[in-house]
This record gives structure tokens, sequence and C-alpha cells, in this order.
């Protein structure tokens, strides 16, 4: 009977007593623990041999664990490493991560949580046979596909997709609507060592600001008026997997700061609770707003903007990946053909195929996937021709506005006339939207509290 394989743990940290302490936990998980009180001794036993895992101290007595932190990125790329912070600095926490890090542990060190982390590390380096690795690589090659293109737009984003499911980094994933931000988030958690954990997206958007708390972190049954059950929240459902906070922008100053709390206490107390619950979530977002301006003008908070996004990660818009339209148009239109119940998807004629090149996609793949929905309705199953596309209802509504402004009349009443061309646009990206107002709020830019508002206050029907 052949002898179980430990995986082996490299730990650096240049006093006794937390040395022994962090070598007795590891040791108990049944893992093969090698220590260094310095970086010397550290290069050395790195150059030695191979590590599934190293956790370093930052201080150290012949230089700073975060030299370490990036050489490893550099020489040692597949050798994930966490490294231990002072209580409450979240500054060396965050530079850690950027150089490469795969999380950090503060100081007091809470066994609990060190033990999730190890665990949550060692699934980057699982056990198994060579055609075990492989098959893991497929798998991932599998799911990378569902990124659609070959500009190198898209590789970029392939790669940086790779790279940061290796790493328990906050990530932020800006772009225009409809890019795509949700997929690769997805990606990111699939690919990443918490893929058997939960993913759960949320459109931060789309809460009303009096439920917001509840939503994030849960309730106790009797807590408020209409409580009558416990709710665990976004946070509690989310854990030991991702939680993907969509349309970050939109979250009230006073949310903000709530939220600020849970990611760096990792802790959460639910609307009544007594006590508070430790948490183990991922936090990816997104906006298609940029938050730096926000930031400047007080909308948005300084320290939260640096937790939330310590990488960034932009997903291009179609008009700066024209040379991918082809593959996208083919890859949803079996999709939808499929969909449709159609046996094969139908061909594109010359004209229709020439106008989706050079149409301007303001809605990005979501409004070309919007395209060919109607006009695989439209069609005859056999051929798409340009009739079919529509694609003068895809014209942006201000467009259309400017379009006419030449004959229509002088306004008297500059607010009155405001509120008309408002008023159009929203009612144009109704239509565009299909009257899904998650969808509208995003495409025009504001929040869904905002757009209710503004259906009830113009009327729009």
């Amino acid at each position: 009977m052949s002898e179980t394989i430990k995986q082996r743990i490299l730990v650096i940290d240049d006093e006794p007593d937390i040395l022994t302490l962090l070598e007795m936990t590891l040791s108990r998980m049944g893992l093969e623990v090698t220590t260094a009180a310095d970086l010397t001794v550290a290069r050395e036993k790195l150059a030695q041999q191979s590590f599934d895992f190293c956790l370093t101290d930052m201080k150290l007595p012949d230089g700073n664990g975060l030299d370490l932190v990036a050489e490893i990125a550099k020489k040692h790329p597949d050798l994930p490493v966490a490294v231990l912070t002072a209580h409450g600095s979240i500054e060396d926490a965050v530079t850690a991560l950027k150089l490469g890090a795969f999380d950090f542990v503060s100081k007091p060190v809470n066994i609990k949580d060190l033990r999730r982390l190890v665990g949550v590390a060692l699934k980057l380096h699982p056990l198994g046979s060579e055609s075990q690795q492989e098959a893991l690589s497929a798998t991932h090659a599998k799911k990378l596909k569902r990124l659609i293109g070959q500009s190198p737009a898209m590789d970029k984003v392939r790669r940086l997709t790779i790279k940061l499911a290796r790493s328990q980094a906050p990530i932020f994933i800006s772009g225009d609507s409809g890019t795509g931000k949700e997929l690769v988030a997805d990606l990111i958690h699939q690919l990443g060592p918490r893929a058997e954990g939960p993913f759960v997206p949320v459109n931060c958007g789309a809460i009303p600001a009096d439920l917001m708390e509840s939503e994030f972190f849960g309730h106790t049954k009797g807590s408020f008026t209409g409580a009558h059950e416990d709710s665990p929240g976004l946070f509690q459902s989310a854990n030991g997997g991702t939680l993907f906070l969509d349309e970050v922008a939109d979250l009230p100053l006073a949310m903000q700061v709530k939220l600020l709390r849970v990611i760096q206490e990792k802790r959460v107390r639910a609307i009544g609770a007594v006590k508070e619950n430790a948490i183990d979530v991922r936090i990816l977002s997104a906006s298609h707003k940029s938050l730096k301006p926000l930031v400047d003008n007080g909308q948005f908070r300084n320290d939260l903007y640096f937790r939330l996004n310590v990488i960034e990660l932009h997903m291009p818009a179609l008009h700066q990946r024209p040379e991918d339209i082809p593959l996208l148009v083919r890859h949803f239109s079996r999709l939808l053909a499929a969909e449709f119940g159609l046996e094969k998807s139908p061909e594109f004629s010359a004209e229709a195929t020439s106008a989706l090149l050079k149409h301007h996609y303001s809605g990005n793949v979501r409004e070309l996937v919007n395209i060919l929905q109607r006009a695989l309705t439209l069609g005859d199953g056999k051929q798409i021709d340009i009739d079919d596309l529509m694609l003068e209802q895809n014209t942006p509504a201000e467009e259309l506005l400017n379009k006419d402004s030449s004959t229509r009349p002088t306004p008297e009443n500059l607010d009155d006339h405001m509120e008309g061309i408002e008023r159009e646009i929203i009612k144009k990206a109704l239509e565009q939207c299909h009257y899904n107002k998650t969808e509208t709020a995003r495409k025009l830019g504001i929040s869904f509290r905002s757009l209710r508002y503004k259906i009830s206050k113009y009327n729009i029907q």
C-alpha cells in the first residue's frame, strides 16, 4: 500500500512562538511543514524543493515579506502565498494582494481563519496523477470558451481571468453595459478554488434602500414588520463561495460604510441578531460607471473604493473588438436556433452581414443578442435578411431626438422641454429592453429606484 503524499507548506516568521504555533496548527491538518526565520533561509528552501503553499510574515530580519511575494509571483507563479499582516493594516494587505499574494492573515492569527484560508489555497494544487491534472486543464479550457472572441483585447481578458482566479484579491470589473461583466465574474469563480461553493450575483441598483441592510446581512424573525421568518442574507448565502456586487456604484453612502466593515472584519450581524457570524466570502464587484470620479465627488467612499478595486479587470466594448463580431454572430445564432427549435441556424444575407459589421452597438454584446433574437423571430428560419434585423429600432433615443429637433418648435418653457426629452428617452429605452426595468435602468445609467420614480412621474404606461 503506497504512502499518502503530504502537501508541503513553507512558513516564514522570525518570532519563535508564532512559528511554533503555525507549525503545530498546519501539521495537525496533515501537512508537511518547513519553517524559516528569515528571507535568506526561505529562498534556500524554495530553491531546494517545491511547495504547495507559502505563508510569510511582513517584517523579517533581512528584508520585507512583500519582496518575497513579488519573487514568488515571478519565479513560482503556481505557488499560492499568503502574508501575515498587523491587525488593521489594510494598506499592507492591499499591497500584498496587488503584488500577487493569494490572501492575507491578520495578527493575532485566528486559527479557524488560518485553517480555512490554507484549505482554500491548497485546492489550487490538487494531488493526483498527470492525467488528472491534464483533465483539470481541459475542464478550465472548456469553461474559458464562454469568452467568445480572438481579438487581442479578449486574449488579454482570458489571461487575466486565469491569473485572477488563482487569487482571493477583490476584483473590480469595469466596462460598459452589455460587455459581459457578470460572465467573467462567474468564470473567475468557476476557475478558482471556490468553484464548489456558491456564486451569488446581486444587482445593487435593484435593491430598495430601506431593504438593503436586510438583503445583504439577513434578519431574524420578528426583527421588523414583515419579518415572518429568519433570512440569512446575501453574505451568508455566498459563504464559502463568491459574492458578485454588480452596479456597486449605486450603493448609498450609508450602506457603503456597513459594507466596508463587513469586508474588513469578515463578520456579519443580521438585523435583530445578538451576535455576529464569521463569513468566508470572496468579493467581486462591477459597474458600468467609473468609480474614481464618484470618489472625487464624494459619492463613493475612498476607503471602500481601494478595498474593492485592488485589481481592475476591464471588459472591452464591442467597438473595440470588431473582429469578434462574426464569431459572436455564429455562436449566438446557433444557441438561439436551438432555443427556437430550428434544425440549424439560418444563413445571413450579404447585406445583413455587412449591416451587422457596420452597426454601432451601444449595448454591446447584449444588444447584438437582442438583434439576433428579433431577426430569428421575424425571419423565415432559413435566411436572415437586412429587414429582419430592424436595426433602426436600436438607434439610441438621443440620436432619434436630435434627428427630429430641426422640425420641433422652439419651446416656451425650458423645464417642460427637457422633461419631454427625458420622457422620450426613457420610453425608447424601455422599448429596446422589452420593458425590463432592470435592463433599462442599466442602459440609461441610472438606479432602478430612479427609473421607477421617473416612470411614475411621466405616467409612462
